[in-house]
């Protein structure tokens, strides 16, 4: 079946005059709409989710036809650029079904949209109830112009048999590129080169960093792609493109963690009288006495023996408190909480000696530069199944029970990441660079997005703040269609820069935000 639609955005919605109150040193009206030196009849584009359209969770047909290379491709229609196609989802839902012979099972959810707001704070749940309708195993009919893959890296551009459908469960194959693969043991390169296009985009790699950083620096779930091996990738896919093809482009570095909201809305205390009494202050502060007096003040008396009572102080029950987490780079002291408890004295403590040693021995309180993913919110208070005789109140993961290395991203993880980030990009500029590319810093664009200021368009003031910054999307990590159309600017800019075009910018106030109930 042959589901391709070619971006139809009103061309005059992209056209209306900018004020001078803009961030962009290109805001131009009433000019000759030229391609310079490249040509943009054949306009491929290579990424991951953020080239898809990806957005709140999911893959939609609305959303990718407000993706940046969408939006690109309309302004360089306007110089004589040919059609743009996309691989469209069935529906503005998202999620993913797919069929395995035995069954049809869903391996992707459908979107996210706020329900309600409860203290402040959206109420998120999944379009449809949570009932995709795309089945992966209907193949589209290609080539398509836009081959952004959803949770692709670097590496997984070159690997062939990343669009077989036989590999979706074994995680060899990618669902989203199963749908589009022009046969099963191709890779997204090959099938890159074989339309030959004449300009392309190229903007990959966050997952290599972000996929870890997501998943709490914890490297069981999710790898960090050492710098090194990054570079080996990345320039084999520069290189490739430069051989295989002629066409000029534009690449574009990646963005450090600490930018995106899913990483820094949460806060790194969240624990206070009215958050451990579920809305009932009064219980919340008989909650936190109890947690004082059965453990966070012995833990607290034993740890300052051995110098380390910062790891974990009492509770206040007026402030904001921190959560407990597992930091696996402290001193290991489990035997000297061991023998300290059962030493005490204290009927209660000789009996839980062992376990306080097994289970806190590296156990800490968060503080300001650890950050905390908003899919940790909803695990906070969740009970952990405790060996026999251990008091159910010990069981709370986050207040009780330290959360473990996948629920946080401590200061120490963070530094780790944005150092190998730093890392990718210098690979990436001295790839532009070499191969005389265009260059984007998104880094640099997502960095100023989070300042206090922000980004300014024709009035309206842009941030990265979680919903109401309007540019992120309600998983936190991908944008909106006035993020991407923010990027998708900033992808013009450089090209008109470096190719003497003057392909004009789009009007980011015409795309959509996030939507309030």
């Amino acid at each position: 079946m042959k589901k391709i639609l070619i971006s139809t955005i009103a061309v005059s919605a992209l056209f209306f005059t900018v004020s001078c109150n803009t961030d962009f040193d290109n805001d131009v009206s009433n000019v000759v709409v030229t391609n310079g030196d490249a040509d943009f009849s054949k306009y491929v584009a290579l990424g991951n989710s953020l080239t898809a359209g990806y957005r709140d969770n999911a893959l939609y047909a609305d959303g990718q036809m407000e993706s940046y290379p969408s939006m690109i491709a309309q302004q360089m229609m306007l110089t004589g650029g040919g059609a743009f196609t996309q691989p469209l989802m069935a529906d503005n839902n998202g999620g993913l079904l797919f069929n395995t012979g035995a069954g049809t099972v869903q391996i992707a959810n459908t979107k996210l949209y706020i329900n309600d707001f409860i203290d402040g704070a959206p109420d998120l749940k999944n379009a449809n109830n949570n009932v995709a309708t795309t089945l992966v195993n209907t193949v589209l009919t290609g080539p398509f112009n836009n081959m952004g893959v959803p949770g692709a890296r670097v590496s997984h551009l070159l690997a062939p048999g990343y669009g077989n459908p036989a590999g979706i469960l074994a995680k060899t194959a990618n669902p989203y590129f199963v749908r589009f693969a022009s046969s099963p043991n191709t890779s997204i390169l090959a099938d890159f080169v074989a339309q030959s296009p004449t300009f392309f985009s190229l903007w990959i790699g966050s997952n290599d960093a972000l996929l870890y950083a997501l998943a709490g620096g914890d490297s069981t779930i999710e790898a960090l792609t050492p710098a090194a091996e990054f570079a080996t990738y990345y320039n084999m896919v520069i290189n490739q493109i430069s051989t295989g093809t002629t066409a000029k482009g534009v690449i574009a570095n990646i963005p450090n963690v600490t930018s995106i909201p899913s990483l820094t809305t949460f806060p790194y205390n969240p624990l206070t009288a009215k958050i451990l009494g579920q809305g009932d202050i009064a219980a919340g502060e008989a909650n936190i006495d109890a947690l004082n007096a059965q453990l966070y003040g012995p833990l607290n008396q034993i740890l300052t023996a051995f110098s380390a009572g910062d790891r974990i102080k009492p509770l206040s029950k007026t402030g904001a408190n921190p959560m407990l987490i597992k930091d696996e780079s402290l001193p290991n002291l489990g035997a000297q909480i061991t023998a300290a408890a059962s030493a005490s004295g204290n009927p209660t403590l000789m009996a839980l000696a062992g376990y306080l040693g097994a289970v806190y021995g590296q156990a800490r309180q968060t503080k300001p530069g650890d950050l905390t993913p908003l899919t940790t919110k909803a695990a906070l208070g969740t009970l952990e199944t405790l060996p026999p005789g251990i008091p159910a109140s010990l069981a709370s993961r986050g207040i009780a029970y330290p959360f473990a290395d996948k629920y946080v991203l401590t200061s120490t993880e963070v530094e780790e990441v944005n150092t190998t980030i730093a890392a990718y990009n210098q690979v990436i500029k001295n790839a532009a660079d070499g191969k005389g590319y265009a260059f984007v810093d998104a880094n640099a664009k997502m960095i100023e997005l989070a300042s206090a200021s922000g980004i300014q368009w024709d009035g309206v003031r842009y941030t990265s703040k979680f919903v109401t910054g309007g540019t992120f999307s309600l998983d936190g990590v991908h944008l909106t269609g006035r993020g991407y159309a923010l990027i998708a600017n900033e992808f013009m800019k450089e090209i008109n820069k470096k190719y003497n075009s003057n392909l004009p910018m789009v009007n980011v106030n015409s795309y959509s935000g996030v939507t309030f109930p």
